[in-house]
C-alpha cells in the first residue's frame, strides 16, 4: 500500500492565495493587502476564485509530499505531471538486490496468479544478483572496489521490474494538484496512482481545505467528463469525498 505524508507547505497557503487574488484588484501595498486578509476575507476570496476560474494565484502555494511504497510504474505516471519537482531514488546509486515489490490487487486475490508472479520476482532478484557479481569481478580489474560496485548495479538494474518499489518526494503549486487531483483521483485512473492521489487530496485538504474545497475527479462538480468511458459510480465517489477527513 503506497504511504503518503505531507512533509511541508507554504505557510498560511489559503490566505497567501487569496491576497494575491485580491492584490491584483487593489490599489493597496502588499503589506495593507496582508492585513486585510481575516479569516472570513481569505475564505469569500477563495471561493469568488473557484467560481470565476481565476486560477493563477493559486499558484502561489505549494507543497511537497514524500511518497513510499509505490512501484517504478507509478513513478512513469506521475512524472507526466510536468509543472512539480521530483526527487527520486535513484536506481544508479542503490543496490536494489532483495528489492522489495508492489502486487497488484487483481494479482494479489488470485493465489495461482499471484504464485507465477512471486516467481517472476523471485526470477529477478536472481538475475539482478548474479549479473551484479558478474560485473563487478569484471570491472575491479580496472577500478577500486566502490567505483566497480556502482558501475555494476547501475548496468544490472536494466532487468528490474516496473513492479520495484520506489521512494519520492513531490512537490506541486495547488494549481498543479487540482489538475492531478481531477485526473488521478478518477475511477479511471490506474488504482496504484489513484491511492496515491486520494491520500494527496486528504492531507492537503487538512490544511487548507477552502483551496481544495471543489478538488477531485470532474464528476465532484457536474456530468463526468469521460462520457462514455464513464465508471458508472459518481455517487461512491462523491462520498467518498465527503468521507475524507472523517476518518481519523
Amino acid at each position: 500500500m503506497p504511504n503518503v505524508t505531507l512533509i511541508s507547505y507554504t505557510p498560511d497557503p489559503e490566505r497567501t492565495v487569496a491576497a494575491a487574488a485580491r492584490l491584483c484588484y487593489s490599489p493597496s501595498t502588499i503589506d495593507q493587502v496582508m492585513e486585510q486578509m481575516d479569516d472570513e476575507k481569505t475564505a469569500s476570496f477563495l471561493d469568488m476564485l473557484t467560481q470565476i476560474g481565476h486560477q493563477s494565484p493559486i499558484e502561489h502555494a505549494s507543497f511537497t509530499f514524500g511518497i513510499e511504497g509505490v512501484s517504478r510504474s507509478l513513478l512513469a505516471q506521475i512524472t507526466r505531471h510536468r509543472i512539480a519537482s521530483f526527487s527520486v531514488q535513484s536506481q544508479r546509486y542503490v543496490d536494489e538486490a532483495g528489492f522489495d515489490y508492489v502486487i497488484p490487487p487483481e494479482i494479489e486475490g488470485d493465489e495461482q496468479t499471484k504464485e507465477l508472479f512471486l516467481k517472476a520476482m523471485e526470477s529477478a532478484k536472481q538475475s539482478y544478483e548474479t549479473l551484479t557479481a558478474h560485473l563487478e569481478r569484471r570491472y575491479q580489474k580496472d577500478m577500486a572496489p566502490k567505483a566497480a560496485h556502482k558501475k555494476a548495479i547501475e548496468d544490472a538494474r536494466f532487468v528490474l521490474p516496473n513492479a520495484c518499489t520506489t521512494k519520492m518526494m513531490v512537490t506541486m503549486n495547488a494549481r498543479s494538484l487540482l489538475n492531478f487531483f481531477s485526473l488521478r483521483c478518477c475511477n479511471r485512473a490506474q488504482w496504484e496512482i489513484r491511492e496515491v492521489a486520494w491520500q494527496m487530496l486528504k492531507l492537503v485538504k487538512g490544511v487548507a481545505p477552502h483551496l481544495f474545497a471543489s478538488a477531485g475527479p470532474g464528476c465532484l462538480r457536474g456530468a463526468c467528463p469521460e462520457g462514455k468511458m464513464s465508471c458508472g459510480k459518481a455517487k461512491e465517489v462523491r462520498e467518498r469525498f465527503d468521507s475524507l477527513g472523517k476518518d481519523k
